[in-house]
Order: C-alpha cells, then structure tokens, then sequence
C-alpha cells in the first residue's frame, strides 16, 4: 500500500475533520463506497456524513457561509449591521469618557459585543486594552485553571480508589504527588463535584451461633500493635447477601501490616469456612507465633487445633461478648461493608469470590492505610524491610 493510499484509509486523529479528511471520505462515497461502510469504519455519524456530500455537491466547500442561500447571508449580515448600530448607540456616552472609564466600558460590554468593535468606536486600541486589562484577566484564568486541574486530580484519586477515599486520604495521595492541599479546600471541591467517600450504614447480624465457651484466655489482650511480620494473626467472619441467601467471608489478618493474609467464602458459617482461609495464605505458617479471634463456634474445631498444633502457634480468645478484643477484625470488616460490600448485589457466589479477589488485591496493594502513615500494607512491609537492608 502506498504512502498516499495510507493516509486515505488511516488519517491521523486529529486531522479526521479537517477540509482534506473530508474531501477524502466524500470522494470515497462518489467512488462506490456505502455511505454504511464509511460511517462504521470512520466512526462518523450518518448525518455528518451526509452534509459533508451535499455541501460538496453544492459549492465544493464545507464552509457553512459557502453553504447558505444568498437570502440567508444576507439577513445575517443584516444583523451584524444592527449590531453594529446597537453597540455604538449603547457606547456612544463613553466616547469622551477618560481611558479608564472607556476600558471599564469596555469590559463591561464584552458579553454583549466583540472588543475589536468597541475599541474602533471609542478610540482605544485594541492592544491597549488587553494590556490594561490583562493581568487582572490572566490572574483569574490561572486561578480558575488550576483549581480545574484540582479537581480532576481529586477526580482521578477517588475514581481510582473505589470511591471511598475522603478528605484525609486524598490529602495525603495529593501530598504525595507534589501538592500541598488543606482538607477544607479538598472538602469544598468534592461537594463542587457531587462527589463523597462512601459510609457504612447500620445493618444487623442475620444470624448467631452458641459461643466457644472453651478456658482458652485472652493472651493478645488488644495488644494490637507488633514490630514482626507473621507473628501474629487475627480473624473474624462476616455475612452478605447473595441471591436470596447469606454467604459468609472469613479473614486472616496480620497484625504487623493490617495486611489480609488469607481469606475464604462460603454459603456456610462453619470450621471449614476458617480452614479454606487458611490454606489461602501464601506466606510460611511457621512464623506465626499467634492466632486471636472471638469465641464463635466456628472458630473450635479438631481440624483448627491441629493446623495451630502443627505449627506450634498459641491459641488466644476474645473475652465472652467483647468486640473490642478483636478490634483490628471488627474494623477491617467495617471497611470491606462501606468499600465493596454496602450497595452492590452478589447474584451468585463465584460473583462475590471474583469481586472479593479484585478487593483483596487493591486493598493489601493500592489502598493507603492512616495506622500505616497512608502507605498500603505490602508498601508498608516493604519499606520497613528496605530500612533493614
């Protein structure tokens, strides 16, 4: 295929409607293409298409003022030359005005008539002018301008954090791309945009299970803060709906980096559920040093005490009706309801597994984390192994 050949079949796309690219496309129809073809292979609209054939066909130009009735140009020029009168009747009071009342008439009346007309009937260059009044023009352009690229960098930092990041968060991401935001700037632009993170709204448990009513005590006793990756792990179950029943998620959290380490699904609120999670984490075992959870019943099971006896790792429980000794899971929970679960709908359970996959990832990868000074679990982890290095 030749050069010129090329160019017919493959314009550049910003050249797409520009008068040759035009001329080309026509001169394809009068060729024997179908109007069908072009359209679909030109992304052009049929009624484009067909105004730029019978402009062609009628004066051989694609200019709308080569295009119109003789009648129809003259009654616009007509209203040009009212205009005209119009404006210099409305400005005649100021032509003998000072140059400062002249170049304030002027930019009061620009909405109304083009600068270039006003400046000829009062006698100011048009130069002039725009000198005058260009600063103050330019500081509000520059304003307006970057308060525009604000917002879509806000726009760009939500949209890619599923829409749950609030001011704080996105302070921080703007922070860490070079910007110097405060909240309340960042709070009055998101609701400039209709924009806010998502909240969790109040729900209740669908269903209770006998508590684990085993003498295992309290060993973690919310010391939820730990300097080794792996030492420590902490879970909890949580239910959602699928179709018209309640499935149950499971999670393994590690204490050092907040990261969910292993994690499962089912239809389900049993041992089992807490196995499959188990068999999720793709990190050793060995180093596990402890495992707290609530007392569900779940949670007791001979295939459980034999995986903690395997591995050696020290079993701890919540006290009997106190969430707060398994904090780090009851919040971690919070957040999967607000950020994916609160509003979405889970036909089937491999939808849930697929979408829980896709979160999993971002959260331990992407997600900024405030306990971990707005780095991401793994970023979190890596940074500290980078420092031991």
């Amino acid at each position: 295929m030749d050069n010129k050949k090329e160019n017919l079949l493959c314009p550049v796309k910003e050249e797409r409607f520009q008068q040759s690219f035009k001329k080309q496309v026509v001169a394809l129809y009068e060729n024997g293409k179908s109007r069908q073809d072009i359209a679909r292979e030109y992304e052009l609209t049929a009624s484009a298409l067909d105004r730029w054939i019978t402009q062609f066909k009628q004066s051989g130009s694609f200019k709308e003022k080569d295009n119109r009735p003789s009648v129809e140009q003259e009654l616009i020029d007509l209203r040009k030359r009212n205009k005209q009168l119009e404006m210099e009747v409305d400005i005649f009071k100021a032509s003998r005005a000072d140059h400062g009342t002249k170049i304030d008439v002027i930019q009061e009346n620009r909405h109304k008539y083009s600068v270039l007309a006003m400046c000829k009937v009062l006698k100011i260059a048009r130069s002039t002018f725009y000198h005058d009044t260009g600063i103050a023009i330019q500081k509000e352009q520059e304003k307006l301008a970057e308060e525009q690229k604000l917002k879509d960098k806000i726009v760009v930092i939500f949209e890619e954090n599923r829409k749950v990041y609030g001011t704080r968060k996105i302070k921080d991401a703007l922070k860490k791309a070079g910007l110097t935001v405060s909240r309340r700037r960042i709070g009055r632009l998101m609701d400039e945009l209709g924009i806010q993170s998502k909240y969790t709204k109040p729900s209740y448990k669908p269903m209770s299970t006998p508590p684990n009513e085993t003498s295992v005590r309290n060993v973690l006793n919310r010391a939820f803060n730990v300097d080794k990756e792996m030492s420590v792990l902490v879970s909890d179950l949580t239910y959602v709906r699928v179709g018209g029943n309640w499935n149950y998620i499971c999670f393994l959290i590690d204490l050092y980096n907040r990261e969910i380490v292993g994690y499962s699904v089912g239809e389900q609120k049993d041992a089992a559920l807490v196995q499959r999670a188990f068999k999720s984490v793709r990190y050793p075992l060995q180093n596990v040093k402890m495992f707290h959870t609530d007392r569900g019943s779940e949670f007791k099971n001979v295939g459980i005490d034999e995986l903690l006896s395997t591995f050696k790792i020290k079993r701890s429980l919540s006290q009997k009706g106190n969430p707060y000794d398994n904090a780090v899971a009851e919040a971690t929970f919070k957040i999967l309801k607000t950020e994916l679960i609160n509003g979405s709908h889970y036909p089937t359970l491999e939808q849930l597994s697929l979408e829980l996959f896709d979160y999993v990832n971002w959260y331990n990868n992407i997600r900024s984390h405030s306990k971990l000074g707005y780095l991401s679990p793994v970023a979190y982890k890596n940074l500290a192994l980078n420092k031991v290095v």
